[in-house]
C-alpha cells in the first residue's frame, strides 16, 4: 500500500464513520516501533506504522479509526486523550481499536511453574531456587531463551 492509497482510505473512513472530511496528510512512518500510529497536534497530520498494514486490513482500519478519533476530537475542541470519556465513547461508536497489536516478538527468558504450569517471560534471568510462583508457591523451571509474540 502506498501513501496515496493510505490517504484515500483515511479520507473514505473519515467521511463514512465521522461524517467529516479529513483535510490533512497521512503517511507511513517506518520509525514507529511500538505504536500503531501517531496524531500530531501542531500540524494535524497522522503517522501510521507500516507493520499495521502488513498485519491485515482489519488491523490497519482499526488503527486509522483510532487516530481519526484523536483528530476529530482535537479539531472540535473536545478532550482527545486516551483517558477521556468522549474519546472512549467515540472509539467504541466507530469501531476503532483501543490498542495496537504487537507486531514484534518479545525476547526473554521463559520459565514455567512446576505446580500450576503458568509461563512467565522475563527480560532477565533469575534464580529458580530463590524465587517461587506467586499463585501456588512452587518452583519455576527455566525453559530457555525465547521470542514470544505478545
Amino acid at each position: 500500500m502506498t501513501n496515496e492509497e493510505l490517504l484515500a482510505l483515511t479520507r473514505r473512513l473519515s467521511q463514512q464513520q465521522f461524517g467529516r472530511p479529513f483535510k490533512h496528510r497521512v503517511f507511513f512512518n517506518r520509525r514507529l516501533r511500538t505504536t500503531g500510529g501517531r496524531y500530531h497536534l501542531r500540524d494535524h497530520h497522522i503517522d501510521i506504522n507500516p507493520k499495521m498494514a502488513a498485519a491485515g486490513p482489519a488491523v490497519l482500519r482499526g488503527v486509522i479509526l483510532h487516530e481519526l478519533c484523536h483528530y476529530h476530537l482535537h479539531l472540535t475542541g473536545q478532550d482527545y486523550h486516551h483517558r477521556s470519556r468522549a474519546f472512549k465513547a467515540l472509539l467504541k461508536r466507530v469501531g476503532g481499536s483501543r490498542f495496537a497489536p504487537a507486531v514484534q516478538p518479545q525476547r526473554g527468558w521463559l520459565y514455567r511453574c512446576q505446580g500450576c504450569g503458568v509461563e512467565v517471560l522475563r527480560q532477565r534471568r533469575f534464580n529458580t531456587w530463590r524465587f517461587r510462583c506467586a499463585r501456588c508457591g512452587r518452583r519455576f523451571k527455566l525453559l530457555g531463551r525465547r521470542e514470544v509474540l505478545k
